[in-house]
């Protein structure tokens, strides 16, 4: 067997694979018409970001089983394509844990105490001990958003600074939480009220888009400072600007941007700014680390010893997949509905089997909706592979029942989450050969397609409500595709489920919840 390393890492890269007994192609910078000779020979890739593996490299790599890349991003390889030529890629999340951590903290110092500031002055012949006068971080609070395994380890450290920690992240449970010292706020507008230092450590992505802006930042308390190593785009740049031009924020520390370099960007102008070029794994120790990681990994997928860290799919036996797959595809979507209509962090989920399905292999189908449930709080990583354990992880109990017994429905899957609010609940099944209905929420039951962009309302069933909404949707210009109604009790709690063609304005979904008999609106994307 023979991988080939096509950047540079350390010698101890080499050393794991030859230990294995896989022979070590170390050619860093190799250049793409060269690898893509190299690759028909090569079993595996190891890389970091300087090769990017295409869909056009992977044509003729029919001997390829594997990619992993030293570090936590794969932006630089075509997963989509590696996917459908049956390769696992992986990538290396643990190495840079302990480095992003401290200069989180490194940053939260850097703020209280100006230290590039006066750093600079003094190198400028100037002496400005009172300009420069400082705070104590001791005794402050510090407020996490996002308490993966960077946020935790933030915590770890900012308790033994004897700060005060709370956090946010309802895809953790309080049993992890409290091995680390941290309050769980109920909410971010909890957390944004009561820090006086925000660190942020959750993925980019649709549901993190501009998660702080001019309205967060006035719910904060004023002088609050502001720490970002995760990704740019999670904190609105233009806001933050102006948050700090207003003397609410006192100073923000960045070590992402939304563009980067971020040449011109007006940040850069304020004197309360401190920036760093993206540096939160940029050390030794945790070079060396993905490097040691990647080499195990790639040593255990060519093996036998199975795969970590895969961020895509491996091969299942293809005539059981394609059977599951429209299980598999209700699955995520369930998973991905409940987690945005449930209140609270997740403790524990009930999957509950009813009919036909129980003789297949509902582990693909379980494993799909936890991908769903997990999807909105991770960057990479999840997937039918990492996702029981991701789970775990966290804290969060899982039970899985099954019932050949009689119902009403051929094949029946029924997901309930339970957290500290209460439990919520859905049925779902497939219709004809692939049509994923939902067919009850929270005891209503209900015929509700699953398509991108839905509006879920709770309230009462009274006459007027229904062409109330259509009224509101009309008036915004948005078309409705489907809807569904479901009630317990004439005049009694009911449930409206439309599906729209567009995601929907906020002031839209404010409009509608001003409505009479609404109690409750969910916007949901799939």
């Amino acid at each position: 067997m023979q991988v080939l390393i096509a950047d540079e890492l350390p010698d101890i890269c080499i050393e794991i694979l030859e230990k294995a007994g896989i022979t070590a192609l170390n050619t860093p910078g190799i250049k793409a018409d060269e690898l893509k000779s190299q690759i028909t020979a090569c079993d595996g890739i190891i890389l970091r970001s300087g090769t990017k593996i295409t869909a056009s490299l992977l044509e003729k790599a029919d001997k390829l089983k594997a990619i992993c890349r030293a570090g936590v991003g794969v932006d630089n390889v075509d997963v989509p394509a590696a996917t459908k030529k049956g390769i696992v890629v992986m990538n290396t999340p643990e190495g840079n844990i302990t480095s992003t951590a401290e200069h989180t903290v490194a940053l939260l110092f850097s703020l209280s105490r100006f230290v590039p500031q006066a750093s600079a002055s003094v190198r400028a012949g100037k002496w400005e001990r009172k300009k420069f006068t400082g705070i104590q971080i001791a005794g402050k609070t510090l407020g996490i958003i996002g308490l993966g395994r960077v946020g935790r380890q933030v915590a770890k450290r900012a308790t033994a600074l004897e700060m005060k920690v709370i956090g946010y992240d309802p895809f953790i449970s309080p049993e992890i939480t409290s091995q680390y010292s941290i309050q769980i706020a109920k909410n971010l507008e909890d957390l944004f009220s009561q820090a006086d230092y925000i660190t942020i450590h959750v993925p980019f992505n649709s549901e993190t888009k501009n998660l702080i802006t001019q309205r967060e930042f006035s719910i904060m308390k004023p002088g609050v400072r502001i720490v970002n190593c995760a990704r740019g785009g999670i904190i609105s740049e233009e806001d933050l600007y102006n948050a700090i031009k207003s003397g609410h924020v006192a100073g923000a520390a960045l070590d992402v941007f939304d563009v980067e370099p971020p040449t011109g960007n007006k940040l850069l102008e304020l004197d309360q700014v401190v920036a760093t070029p993206h540096l939160g794994a940029s050390t030794e120790e945790a070079q060396f680390a993905v490097a040691v990681e990647a080499a195990e990994q790639m040593a255990d997928a060519l093996t036998g010893k199975g795969f970590r860290n895969a961020v895509n799919l491996p091969p299942y036996n293809i005539e059981e997949f394609n059977i599951l797959k429209p299980y598999i595809t209700l699955a995520e979507k369930m998973g991905s509905l409940l987690i945005q209509i449930a209140t609270g962090g997740i403790q524990a989920v009930d999957i509950i089997y009813t009919g036909e399905i129980t003789r297949r292999n509902i582990c693909l189908v379980t494993d799909s909706l936890m991908v769903g449930l997990l999807k909105p709080a991770l960057e990479n990583g999840v997937n039918l592979v990492s996702a029981p354990h991701l789970i775990a992880e966290r804290g969060i109990k899982t039970n899985i029942t099954t019932s050949s017994g009689v119902s009403d429905f051929t094949s029946l899957i029924t997901a309930k989450v339970h957290t500290a609010s209460g439990e919520t609940l859905i049925s779902g099944m497939v219709f004809g050969k692939n049509e994923p209905r939902i067919v009850d929420i929270n005891g209503y039951g209900v015929e509700a397609v699953l398509e991108e962009h839905m509006l879920i309302l709770f309230g009462k069933d009274k006459p007027g409500l229904i062409g109330n909404i259509g009224r509101v949707l009309g008036n915004k210009n948005i078309n409705i595709a489907h809807m569904t109604f479901g009630r317990k009790e004439s005049g009694g709690n009911a449930i409206t489920i439309i599906n729209v063609d567009a995601a929907m304005p906020q002031d839209c979904i404010r409009e509608i919840e001003q409505l009479e008999h609404i109690e409750s609106v969910y916007s949901i994307h799939l």
